[in-house]
């Protein structure tokens, strides 16, 4: 009971400190499993080892380790058969012939450089007992991998999977994981039996035989199941049971081919039927438990081996940083060369380049084999460990340098608009051979949100002026590996979610639908997501939805706050009272550039409504001292036409609350537009003493505007315009 005792434990510290380094690598945008591998190594002798040698002793006792090794054997079986059963054959079908060759440049550069490493490195860093044959084939094969699951995740967090570069990207990782795994495989009968001898040969063969029988056979027995499953509509118990008992026994019969329980599980995953519905339910029962448990008992497991203290002389540094040169030259300078003579340009060819680059947990889950196989020692391991971690870490950023976001969006394929949609958009005036005045609007939920695209129109539309809202939809992917993070579940949620944005759009206003134009993406951080899409787009206005923060109770907190402080373009935020009209305006002023905007915004709408009104709001303590409208409002007020001018009103009121002043004045007025100012109890900051006082008490619903630069111009071209047509 002791040991059971110490075992669960360390799976309690295991669990929590992998989620959370790994929530802090998902922050500086790493994959989650990046930040789960690094709490394993932290949890083995290269930190706790180091610095609390007693207490990880305690914590990790030598007869506490074979039940850790167990359970991660268990979690990689089932999670190489999630790999086989995400495998989607349409990742084999574009651009085939490129990808083909590509994939095998980018395995043979890197295998062949990895060979000519393993000359340098046998000598030095290799176990006396193993053939230079097996740790040359080792060598060479752990060079060759590319981690087709951290890849796929990429493409679909940067939104490449509806891009020429991250179809051809998918296609090359997928043939160049069957085919890494192939050479891994004999590499593993080589290392088993010493040498390419008759016993070496006779496990390849029956390894064909096997996967043979698995692919008539074991499919023809699958597609029943198939069948099956699509008469109940469902995975019952004694089906999942069924299912689960082929993965165990399909790991056992190629371990005792010879060559690893890994082979088995992947290929009853790769041959099982791709039923959209059965793969979906079959992955969702199994990923849970499989990513969440299993698999961080798999990265400590590893980190107890891996011993970066061994890296102890600046010659085994030396030797540490040219594995990974050679790692990264190999993959890349393969792919890149391999890519430019199928004649793709040097920019995609470079990010293609990085991505196959990426090896991420498929790495590690080769080196722990070469580890129990001893062809590789511990020393050897470390240092391919650190490979891994650093090439699976720097494809993020060198694919935003290389293939920039503002490329990618040019890139989607978006749906194509009908003849309709084509004829009514081609009808457009562009009065100002500046770009079109645009207002992103981020949507969380198109079916609750129509207030917000409301105001968003009735801010934006003009007959001076060519205009865009931009309705955004951005959908958080759960974690990585799961299901709904492969780019083809990626993709049909993303069409899923046009559509309803589309529906919504249609229903809304179907004349003006064509200046309605949503985009849908991917992201792991909505903030920054919205933040650089603003960017690319040139957003005038982000105007957002108000939303109560899971750990606040201040409005302007969480994503909202982060896009208030963060947002390089002016931005409002809006709580809607279910006014269903917009005719009367209140403006609040307290002199600070955030009420200007509050201002220019509430002229804006003054604008494009004959019946609507303004009234700006002066409150001050001392009827005495009295604030001035700023000289770029009061100029812009002077440019308005008179019938405009009669319709805005400017009140001073004393009095001692301020906040309270607004909240009487707001009774019986639509819309109330405030700038962040302590004033009003509003301000950026999302701590402090003050908070969103105005946003609770406000008796109408409510803009809150911030300004990030004096030159954004939300009414200069539309009154330009008005002055040229007057004139001409």
């Amino acid at each position: 009971m002791h040991i059971v005792v110490i075992v669960l434990l360390e799976i309690l510290v295991v669990i929590g400190l992998s989620r959370l380094v790994g929530v802090a690598f998902r922050w500086i945008n790493q994959p989650l499993v990046i930040g789960e591998i690094v709490a394993g190594i932290m949890l083995g002798p290269s930190l706790l080892g180091l610095v609390a040698p007693g207490f990880a002793a305690t914590l990790f006792p030598s007869e506490a380790v074979p039940f850790l090794n167990v359970l991660s054997q268990v979690g990689l079986i089932f999670f190489m058969f999630l790999i086989g059963l995400e495998l989607n054959p349409k990742y084999l079908t574009g651009n085939l012939e490129t990808a083909i060759l590509t994939s095998h440049i980018s395995i043979l550069v890197p295998f062949c450089l990895g060979t000519f490493l393993a000359v340098i490195l046998y000598p030095l860093v290799s176990i006396n007992s193993v053939p230079f044959t097996a740790f040359a084939l080792f060598l060479g094969a752990a060079m060759s991998i590319t981690a087709f699951p951290v890849l796929a995740r990429i493409i679909t967090e940067n939104n490449l999977q509806r891009t020429r570069l991250g179809t051809l990207a998918l296609t090359c990782a997928a043939v160049d994981d069957v085919t890494a795994w192939c050479v891994l495989a004999v590499a593993i009968a080589v290392a088993r039996n010493g040498s390419i001898d008759q016993k070496a040969v006779l496990t390849i063969i029956e390894s064909l035989l096997y996967i043979g029988f698995m692919f008539t056979v074991g499919r023809w027995f699958l597609k029943r199941l198939s069948r099956y499953y699509e008469r109940a509509g469902r995975l019952s118990q004694l089906t999942m049971a069924l299912i689960y008992s082929g993965v165990v026994a399909s790991a056992l019969i190629t371990e005792y081919i010879g060559i690893h329980l890994i082979f088995g599980a992947f290929l009853l995953g790769a041959v099982m039927p791709k039923n959209e519905g059965l793969v979906r339910e079959l992955a969702v029962k199994t990923e849970d438990f499989v990513l969440i448990f299993l698999l961080p008992v798999f990265f400590a497991y590893s980190g107890l081996k891996t011993q970066i203290g061994l890296l102890n002389s600046p010659q085994l540094w030396g030797l540490c940083l040219l594995v990974l040169l050679v790692a990264i030259a190999g993959k890349y300078i393969g792919t890149y060369i391999a890519a430019r003579v199928c004649g793709i340009n040097k920019r995609e060819a470079s990010a293609l380049g990085w991505l196959m680059n990426t090896r991420g947990l498929t790495e590690l889950i080769v080196l722990n084999i070469g580890l129990e196989l001893k062809v590789i020692s511990p020393l050897l391991f470390t240092m391919l460990v650190i490979m891994a971690l650093v090439t699976t870490f720097m494809t993020s950023p060198l694919l935003e340098l290389t293939y920039p976001k503002r490329l990618i969006r040019k890139d989607i394929i978006e749906p194509e608009m009908d003849t309709e949609e084509i004829n009514g958009a081609a009808t457009v005036s562009v009065s100002s051979s500046e770009c079109p005045y645009r207002i992103l609007v981020p949507v969380a939920n198109p079916s609750t949100q129509r207030g917000l695209l409301h105001l968003a129109t009735a801010i934006s539309f003009n007959r001076q002026q060519n205009t865009i809202v931009n309705p955004l939809s951005l959908i958080e992917l759960p974690e990585d590996y799961a299901f709904e993070s492969t780019p083809a579940e990626a993709e049909k949620m993303i069409r899923q979610r046009q559509q309803e944005l589309e529906e919504l759009i249609y229903r809304f206003d179907p004349a003006n639908s064509y200046q309605i134009q949503p985009i849908v993406r991917i992201t792991n951080n909505v903030a920054r997501e919205t933040i650089e899409i603003a960017r690319i787009e040139q957003a005038n206005l982000i105007l957002l939805g108000w939303h109560r923060p899971a750990f606040s109770k201040n409005r302007l907190g969480g994503r909202v706050g982060q896009i208030l402080s963060t947002a390089d373009v002016d931005v409002a935020v809006y709580i809607d009272r279910g006014q269903q009209k917009i005719e009367s305006i209140l403006v609040p002023f307290s002199a600070n550039i955030h009420d200007d905007l509050a201002i220019i915004l509430a002229l804006r709408l003054l604008l494009n409504k004959d019946t609507c009104t303004v009234k700006i709001l002066q409150v001050v303590t001392d009827k005495h001292i009295k604030k001035e409208l700023s000289y770029e409002v009061q100029t812009l007020m002077d440019q308005l036409p008179s019938s405009v001018r009669e319709r805005i009103h400017v009140e001073t009121v004393e009095a001692v609350e301020p906040i309270q002043a607004v909240v009487a004045a707001s009774e019986g007025i639509d819309l109330t537009i405030a700038g962040t100012s302590r004033a009003w109890g509003i301000e950026r900051q999302t701590l402090g003493r003050y908070t969103d006082q105005l946003a609770i008490y406000c008796r109408s619903s409510l803009l809150i505007t911030r300004r990030y630069s004096p030159v954004t111009a939300h009414l200069t071209s539309v009154l330009a315009d008005m002055h040229s047509q007057v004139a001409s």
